[in-house]
C-alpha cells in the first residue's frame, strides 16, 4: 500500500496546495533493522523538534550532524506563487480581526539538494519589527531565523507520526513475506506537526503547519551497522 507523499493535510483549516518536488527512493530502508532505525531516527528528530523554539535551528543540526550537505545551514525556499488568506480558524489562533492584515509564506527548507519540510506560515506583521517584516518580505530568509531576536517561543498544537515502522497487519500478505515496498519515498511526509509561535508576553505571532518528508533520512551512508 503507498505511503502518503505531499499533499494536503486533513484539517482544512491549515491544508496546503499539493506540491511537486521530484522523487527519491531511500533504498536503503529495507530490512527490519533499518525500519527499526528510521524509526528511531524520525522519533529523535520529533523529540528534538518538541524540545527547540525553532524547527529551522533543529534542521540546522539535524543537517550537519548527519553530514547531509557540504554547507549545512538551511536554505528557505518560499513558493511566492501561493497567496492563501487566513481562514477564521487561524485568525482565532492568531487572535486578530477579520479586517486586520496577515502575512503568509508557503516555504520549503533545504538541506543541499533536499527538501526536509514543506511549510505553511501565516503571521501577524504587526507584531514583528519593521526589520524582520522587511527579510520576510523581500527575502528567503526562514521565519525562525528572521524573528529570533523577538524570542518567541513554539507552542504546539499537534504532532503526527505518518510512517508506519512496519507494515499493519491487514496489509501484510498471506506468506507474512517483507512487502515489496519496504523503503521511503523522499517526497512522503513522515511527520505533521502543528504549532503557534508566541512572544514572551504570550502574543501570538505566527500559526505554523509544517510537513516533514524521507528526506530527513536521506543520509551519505545507512546508519546501521552491517
Amino acid at each position: 500500500m503507498p505511503l502518503r507523499r505531499l499533499r494536503a493535510p486533513t484539517l482544512v483549516t491549515l491544508a496546503a496546495a499539493p506540491v511537486a518536488i521530484g522523487s527519491v527512493q531511500l533504498s536503503w530502508i529495507g530490512t527490519a533493522q533499518d525500519r527499526l532505525a528510521a524509526d528511531a531516527a524520525l522519533h529523535a528528530l520529533s523529540d528534538r523538534l518538541a524540545a527547540s523554539d525553532s524547527a529551522t535551528l533543529v534542521l540546522d543540526g539535524w543537517c550537519a550532524e548527519h553530514r547531509m550537505a557540504a554547507d549545512p545551514t538551511i536554505r528557505a525556499e518560499r513558493i511566492r506563487a501561493d497567496a492563501r488568506p487566513a481562514p477564521p480558524e487561524i485568525r482565532a489562533l492568531l487572535k486578530v480581526s477579520a479586517a486586520e492584515r496577515l502575512g503568509y509564506r508557503h516555504v520549503r527548507l533545504r538541506c543541499g539538494t533536499h527538501v526536509l519540510s514543506d511549510a505553511d506560515n501565516w503571521y501577524v506583521p504587526a507584531r514583528l519589527t519593521a526589520d524582520i517584516n522587511r527579510q520576510l518580505d523581500t527575502s528567503d530568509t526562514p521565519f525562525g531565523r528572521a524573528a529570533q531576536p523577538l524570542q518567541f517561543r513554539r507552542h504546539s498544537l499537534s504532532s503526527r507520526h505518518l510512517w508506519p515502522a512496519f507494515p499493519r497487519r491487514q496489509e501484510r500478505r498471506e506468506s507474512d513475506r517483507w512487502p515489496e515496498r519496504a523503503g521511503i519515498d523522499a517526497t512522503e511526509i513522515v511527520i505533521e506537526n502543528r504549532a503557534l509561535l508566541l512572544l514572551p508576553d504570550g502574543a501570538p505571532i505566527s500559526a505554523v503547519v509544517e510537513r516533514y518528508t524521507g528526506a530527513v533520512l536521506a543520509y551519505p551512508a545507512p546508519p546501521v551497522a552491517r
